[in-house]
């Protein structure tokens, strides 16, 4: 703890100095009289404060892990949130975002002439490679949007188990969706709907100012809401956490099953042993199974046959696609009046027709995406099946690594680990159970 005023200091320095500074955005080609009506994508900072921030993230990122799983401090992890709540959230105005970064590398993969900057790139990669080596480390105090709803969480409940796996699916849903509109060039939806970034730059639509506070709200009860039920990145993370060396645990030598744990745990993460199962409920269990194999497959035919249909929908949500709908039904005479992008289209001189046929391949890139998203709705529907369906055998009480966040608070309540920071025993990082 000798570093706390030093972390606290830093965290006061860039509080202050997130008064005195302004947003920085790019400059946009405009059209006279007519604001260009598409998404406005996060842009990359000046090189010098792209490797400040590369830095800090780096730095955030070490501390962490030594935070959560060399010194198992809860203090230490709740200094670290506030610093990264205030530097990565209203000093850097929640942008650059290791979240919305996935949507930088989808945008790349679907427009060869974007290339993410350096900045997005590490902020993407970083935390994934922490947590593949040391579990969510990241979401313990360096992500700001998880610091803020870790802060606000005074009295928690349990979430049924029923409810807790339906809304799980969510962020697979929401990961789904923000690729395909981040690969088709028309809508940065993490960006556009981040319930905290209007708190983080102290100003935003009335609607998303409301829906970050709803999630405060519930967050005081429900134990980091959007990280659990919304966050696309969570679903990397929680591939990643499973298969990480070093991860948060429970010494099995040291457990005395009060449980304690269990119960301080705000996130349900915390699996306790398995009894045995007779032979017919194993034989079940297996039938079950191996109908459920079967089944999935058919899942993600079905959801691709079905995504494909979706091509019109989902093209009519890009600006070009829209405008060009406008345009017919100027021209054929069905529209009440005209807009201002129809306006602003016409003055341009540009031909009608080419506007059509950039519509028409806009189309067939959604319909392409749209194949892709419906196969992967029914791959996740048929996997989180599967995944309720096995039965994995436990002697132990020991943290679920993709739910378990490295909060710590576990650590605080547990009278071995008490016992042990009180005799100054060292807490060495224990490896993950091979």
């Amino acid at each position: 703890m000798r570093k706390l005023p030093a972390i606290l200091l830093a965290a006061a320095l860039a509080a202050a100095a997130a008064e005195a500074r302004a947003q920085e955005l790019l400059s946009r080609p405009e059209i006279a009289g007519h604001a260009i009506p598409t998404t406005e994508f996060p842009e990359p900072r000046a090189t010098g404060r792209e490797y400040l921030d590369v830095a800090v993230l780096a730095g955030a990122l070490a501390l962490a892990t030594h935070l959560a799983l060399a010194r198992r401090s809860r203090r230490g992890l709740l200094a670290l949130a506030i610093f990264s709540l205030v530097w990565f959230g209203f000093f850097r105005d929640g942008c650059v975002c290791s979240i919305g970064a996935i949507q930088n590398l989808a945008l790349a993969l679907g427009d060869p002439t974007y290339v993410p900057s350096f900045a997005v790139l590490a902020f993407f990669l970083l935390p994934l490679g922490v947590t593949l080596f040391f579990g969510r480390t990241f979401c313990a105090a360096v992500c700001p949007l998880g610091a803020v709803q870790e802060l606000v969480l005074v009295r928690p409940v349990k979430v049924p188990g029923w409810l807790e796996h339906t809304l799980g699916l969510l962020p697979y849903v929401y990961l789904g969706a923000a690729v395909a509109f981040a690969a088709t060039g028309t809508a940065f939806l993490i960006c556009e709907y981040d319930p905290f970034v209007g708190f983080f730059r102290l100003g935003g639509s009335v609607n998303m100012i409301v829906l970050g506070a709803c999630f405060l709200v519930i967050g005081a009860f429900v134990g980091r809401p959007y990280c659990r039920y919304l966050c696309p990145l969570g679903v990397l993370f929680g591939w990643l956490s499973k298969v990480s060396k070093w991860q948060v645990r429970i010494p099995p030598e040291a457990c005395i099953k009060c449980r304690m744990c269990e119960d301080a745990c705000p996130y349900g993460a915390i699996q306790e042993p398995t009894v045995d199962q007779s032979l017919a409920e194993r034989l079940r269990g297996r039938r079950r199974l191996a109908g459920l194999l079967v089944l999935l497959p058919v899942l993600v035919a079905a959801g691709f046959w079905l995504g494909q249909r979706l091509d019109v929908p989902l093209a009519s949500l890009h600006p070009d696609v829209r405008l060009a709908e406008q345009i017919r039904l100027e021209e054929t005479g069905k529209a009440t009046g005209t807009t201002d992008a129809s306006e602003a289209f016409r003055k341009s001189g540009r031909a009608a027709a080419e506007l059509y046929a950039e519509a028409i391949v806009l189309r067939g890139r959604f319909a392409t995406a749209g194949r892709w998203l419906g196969a992967w709705l029914g791959l996740v529907i048929g996997g989180k099946l599967i995944h309720l369906s096995l039965r994995r055998r436990r002697v132990e009480f020991q943290p679920d690594p993709a739910n378990c966040v490295a909060c710590a608070r576990c650590f605080q309540y547990c009278p071995e680990h008490r016992a042990r920071t009180a005799g100054r025993e060292d807490l060495s990082i224990i490896p993950s159970a091979e």
